[in-house]
């Protein structure tokens, strides 16, 4: 299965993550098959590649749930509506 999940780089203390479609199977760093963003928290910069993440998701790609957040505040996808039990 392919995941659309951040992968790790910059220095200690100073991560930055970048988007990537990759496989569920290979380490987070590993090699990824398509690099489809960039995203720092540090200053909450978002740099997002639209068509090819759509695309990757119409091809049935899962993101993760920190990505599916991502793409949600910068209305890529749309939210999902959690319905929350009564009492």
């Amino acid at each position: 299965m392919i995941k659309i999940r951040l992968k790790r780089f910059g220095k200690k203390r100073e991560a930055s993550y970048r988007l990537v479609a990759m496989q569920s199977t290979s380490r987070r760093d590993g090699r990824p098959l398509e690099e489809l963003g960039f995203y720092n928290p540090r200053t909450d910069e978002v740099r997002l590649e639209t068509e090819a993440i759509l695309k990757r998701l119409g091809q049935g790609a899962q993101p993760t749930d920190t990505v599916r957040r991502i793409l949600e505040k910068a209305n890529v996808i749309e939210r999902k509506e959690i319905a929350h039990k009564g009492t």
